[in-house]
């Protein structure tokens, strides 16, 4: 393995004391040897990985609650409905990446190059534009929005109004989850994961207790079922916003929060948005494919659209997996750009890629050999079979991409830190738009109506055809970010 010289050893840590860091932690810093590009890549990676944990712990906790609510009427509606939740807060999630690639971006280059004042004028920067995006999301939310989205899914009937009900708490305290992600993301352009660990480890700490408490109405909280699940989750990131600035205000890792430069500064609003817009299209395209693809899905009924979000439950687990190692690779990529180290930067993605793809084939391993003891954990009624019978060749299908998914996770961040995030939007339109997509009808129907070119037969393999489209457009984009990464070009990227 090749190792770094001194230069490399101040990469991913502040080079100065910080109000944050006491003269002696500092001495202790500038004279630890210099560590191997690989063990940098798993030390920004162990902490994330860790909070990916416990934030995989709470989707569990709140998937096995939901399943176990007394006196609902159609647990299947309910189940179904908590698939398409998942999706329209994951959609949240893409929404924020409007203000995140941009701060890790800025923030990683302005820190490699040794200009501090940049990097803390682009975290109070990052603050205000998570300020008017969580606003926009509240409006939205308030002016009709929710139900909108869940009609766009093909969510109807009961199962809709649980999954509008579940989403009202996290829109309305929506403000406070995305100025959370965005200090967390200025942490992180610093070389500090460890903030994100202990912050969303403990919102997800908080998140079980908080969720199961207004679900069943326990330690004096009312009952609220399924709703109480969402406001528990939209209680716990009020509480992490709060976490996040307290943490800033006192400074870490060289950012540290000052009323005084909470002012606009369109130049550097502007150098933010020109990385994270072309992002942001590329995380909301994803989320028009998912949206599409949902739809489908719902067609088959409610069966299928519980076993479908079963399957994604555990799918996300390896998904977590690659997330960890591709914020590794966004911040080194981006620090070394800043600091004039290219190759570096290459050796570094390279790095964090191998080690994905090792802990998601292990994980896909896990999945093909466990799958139906999985699905057994939220089904364990006799009358939930067909849910398992659906959804287990699926899981078992998916098992097999796991090597391709993490290229897309692992190289998408890394060219995220680069400021490379044009280019990929093609592949995103490629791998959802000409492929998962148009294979989704043909593969789950029994005909296909194309217009002018008349009905097609189609296969009719239900959930199964429509994860076999899922598997041809994750290995294709997988191939498709690899090779980007592979050609170089991001090394020459101006942010």
């Amino acid at each position: 393995m090749d190792g770094m010289d001194d230069s490399d050893a101040n990469i991913a840590r502040p080079a100065v004391s910080t109000p944050a860091m006491t003269p002696a932690a500092a001495v202790s810093r500038e004279q630890s040897l210099p560590l191997p590009s690989w063990r940098l890549v798993i030390a920004l990676a162990l902490p994330v990985l860790g909070q990916q944990g416990l934030s995989f712990l709470v989707y569990l906790s709140d998937r096995y609650l939901a399943g176990h609510i007394d006196n609902v009427a159609d647990l299947a509606a309910l189940q179904a409905a908590q698939t398409t939740a998942h999706y329209l807060s994951w959609a949240i999630t893409c929404y924020t990446v409007l203000v995140t690639v941009g701060s890790t971006a800025l923030v990683a280059r302005f820190v490699g190059a040794g200009d501090r004042e940049q990097a803390i004028d682009v975290t109070h920067q990052s603050i205000l534009l998570a300020v008017i995006l969580g606003a926009m999301g509240t409006l939205f939310a308030l002016c009709g929005g929710i139900p909108l989205l869940t009609d766009i899914v093909q969510q109807h009937g009961a199962a809709a109004e649980y999954a509008e009900g579940f989403l009202r708490p996290l829109f309305f305290l929506l403000v406070f989850q995305i100025v959370e992600v965005a200090g967390i993301a200025c942490l992180v352009g610093a070389g500090d994961t460890r903030t994100g660990l202990w912050v969303l480890g403990g919102v997800a700490l908080v998140n079980i207790p908080l969720a199961w408490g207004f679900c069943r109405g326990l330690g004096g909280l009312p009952e609220l079922g399924f709703v109480g699940i969402a406001l528990g989750t939209a209680l716990s990131h009020t509480l992490g916003c709060l976490a996040v600035v307290c943490v800033l205000a006192r400074g870490r890792f060289g950012l540290a929060l000052s009323w005084r430069r909470f002012k606009p500064r369109f130049d550097l609003m502007r150098r933010m948005l020109r990385v994270s817009i072309p992002a942001g299209f590329d995380s909301m395209s994803v989320v028009v494919g998912q949206f599409w693809f949902l739809g489908i899905v719902n067609v088959m009924g409610k069966v299928v659209g519980a076993a479908h979000g079963i399957a994604l439950v555990w799918e996300g687990l390896g998904y977590l997996s690659g997330a960890a190692f591709g914020t590794a690779a966004m911040t080194l990529v981006g620090q070394n750009l800043g600091a004039g180290r290219p190759q570096e930067a290459a050796r570094a993605g390279w790095r964090a890629f191998a080690l994905a793809a090792i802990v998601m084939s292990i994980m896909g391993a896990i999945f093909f050999t466990f799958a139906h003891g999985m699905f057994r954990v939220f089904c364990p009624q006799p009358d939930q079979q067909p849910i398992i019978d659906a959804g287990v060749p699926a899981l078992r299908l998916v098992a097999f991409t796991m090597p391709c998914l993490a290229a897309t996770i692992v190289f998408t961040s890394a060219l995220r830190g680069a400021g490379d995030t044009r280019v990929p939007v093609l592949f995103t339109w490629i791998g959802f738009f000409a492929v998962r997509i148009p294979l989704a009808y043909f593969l789950t129907t029994s005909a296909v109506n194309l217009g002018p070119l008349g009905v097609w037969p189609g296969l009719d393999l239900g959930l199964l055809g429509a994860w076999w489209a899922m598997f041809a457009d994750l290995i294709i984009r997988g191939l498709f970010f690899l090779y980007r990464f592979a050609h170089g070009a991001w090394t020459k990227q101006k942010v």
